[in-house]
């Protein structure tokens, strides 16, 4: 199911990592303004090769597994490399479903952020059939919060008290949204 997944908005394409892909995600995982909000350092090529094997390697867990299924975003009229998102279990609490991402700086503010994950969030429901799903946002990343808000994840709680191996989340904001949810939101916006 996920090796074959392609999705599809107006502008973009979302699609599992390639073999070929290495270099363009590396780039973007190489940029220190673009991680600012990740709990990540910037790697070398070597360190990220693993990492990225590792991605492709994913696509063979099941959803009954630890599983974190991460797609690259593609412009689809020049196919661009332009970020990623994905979805697996988050790392402090393996029950709950976590969506993530990551756009280019040249692509910031221009929507594709929103177009990419709203198009995940449908695929969560409707074929992975997640019962809910939520969201990570650093509490400084303005435009990470009206995404997740415009797209009907609605604010639970700040993160607090975790872990150690997680303890760099407290503070962050934790978002959610339940697939009946989900649906009665698109039964408002048919009306609209």
């Amino acid at each position: 199911m996920i090796h074959s997944m392609k999705l599809e908005t107006m502008r973009l394409m979302i699609r599992p990592y390639q073999a070929k892909d290495l270099q363009e995600s590396f780039e973007l995982m190489h940029n220190e303004e673009v991680l600012q909000y990740m709990h990540m350092d910037v790697m070398s090529l070597d360190e990220y090769s693993g990492v990225f094997e590792w991605l492709i390697q994913s696509y063979n867990k099941g959803l009954e597994e630890d599983f974190k299924y991460s797609f690259g975003v593609f412009l689809k009229d020049t196919n661009t490399f332009i970020g990623w998102i994905g979805v697996g279990c988050l790392d402090f609490q393996r029950q709950d479903k976590e969506i993530y991402y990551l756009i280019g700086r040249d692509y910031w503010g221009k929507g594709y952020a929103s177009e990419a994950i709203e198009q995940l969030i449908h695929y969560c429901f409707n074929d992975m059939k997640l019962e809910s799903i939520v969201a990570k946002v650093h509490p400084g990343n303005g435009a990470s919060k009206r995404i997740i808000e415009k797209l009907g994840l609605r604010f639970e709680y700040v993160l607090e008290d975790l872990q150690e191996d997680f303890s760099e989340c407290n503070g962050e904001l934790l978002y959610s949204i339940s697939a009946d949810e989900y649906k009665r939101l698109l039964m408002i916006k048919s009306f609209i």
